[in-house]
């Protein structure tokens, strides 16, 4: 758990264990700045609710503000760990209930605080389960701007607010890109995807850079579908990925895919390097990136 050191004339609160990363950094200016190793913060956001906001305790730094859940990232911990983590800690927001979707860094070169944008997968209702937070509120977004913000987020919210519009997703045609390399995937057809769909889950962990996909300059992590046809739908899941297993032509159950993403609002990519395929989903509305693209991705 972290806990911020009250402000200067205020009691001192009870903390719990520090962890090394519990601690200012000072700029060379003199502003202090919470997390030895950087901090990070969630951004859940729910369709119908809005934003998980937190009302700060009035003795916490820069207190009776409202910001996003978050604190000083563990040594070695990862940006989008740590805003989990913390998130879990002072609002109880439940693992696997949010899917990051984008990160977002303010780098200060002496400090950093990353903003985990997670859209809320299985809805939950947010409790205070540590003494930072008065209140905690689904705000919609709409709203936000009018409530007393913590000076960080409120520099921060409208540029914020208009990643919340921008919903990436891959779709991968996983006999085409198989079939890209002559590796004996024809020996055994459902081996071949599994393995990778498998590495199509650790690229999805680790996220994607903005040029990948032509978005705003964050690292990104688009919802991926991998569609399997014929002796491959037999292939195993993996995490994160999303597979869609064709009755029938593996062709067609791409472009109905990427039809209702596109219906959803999403900013999709179908990964494929069939011209004719190409052009059904580019009608859809939807961008192509060829096989290439995506073994370039996993090999580097």
């Amino acid at each position: 758990m972290t806990i911020e050191p009250p402000v200067p004339g205020e009691p001192r609160r009870p903390h719990g264990p520090r962890d090394p990363g519990d601690a200012w950094v000072v700029a060379p200016t003199g502003e202090r700045y919470w997390g030895r190793f950087g901090a990070a913060g969630l951004l859940a956001v729910d369709p119908r609710r809005g934003v998980l906001l937190q009302h700060r305790v009035s003795w916490s730094h820069f207190g009776d503000t409202w910001a996003l859940p978050g604190g000083a990232r563990h040594e070695g911990e990862s940006a989008c760990d740590g805003a989990l983590r913390e998130a879990a800690e002072e609002a109880g927001v439940p693992e696997a209930s949010v899917r990051p979707r984008v990160l977002s860094v303010l780098d200060l070169g002496y400090w950093s605080y990353t903003t985990v944008v997670g859209d809320v997968v299985v809805p939950f209702e947010p409790t205070i389960s540590d003494p930072e937070s008065r209140e905690l509120a689904w705000v919609p977004a709409a709203d936000v701007a009018e409530y007393p913000l913590h000076p960080g987020f409120a520099d921060s919210w409208e540029r914020l607010r208009a990643l919340l519009g921008v919903r990436p997703a891959v779709i991968v045609d996983i006999a085409n890109v198989i079939g890209a390399v002559p590796d004996g995937w024809w020996r055994d057809r459902p081996a071949a995807a599994t393995r990778l769909i498998s590495r199509l889950s650790d690229l999805g962990a680790d996220g994607l850079p903005a040029s990948a996909l032509d978005l705003p300059e964050h690292t990104w992590y688009p919802e991926w579908t991998a569609v399997v046809e014929g002796q491959a739908r037999t292939v195993d899941d993996a995490a994160g990925i999303e597979v869609v297993r064709a009755e029938a032509s593996g062709d067609d159950a791409i472009v109905e895919t990427a039809d209702r993403a596109v219906a959803e609002g999403r900013r999709v990519a179908v990964v494929t390097s069939d011209r004719g395929l190409a052009e059904r989903v580019t009608d859809a509305g939807a961008a192509v990136r060829g096989a290439r693209w995506l073994l370039d991705l996993l090999e580097g």
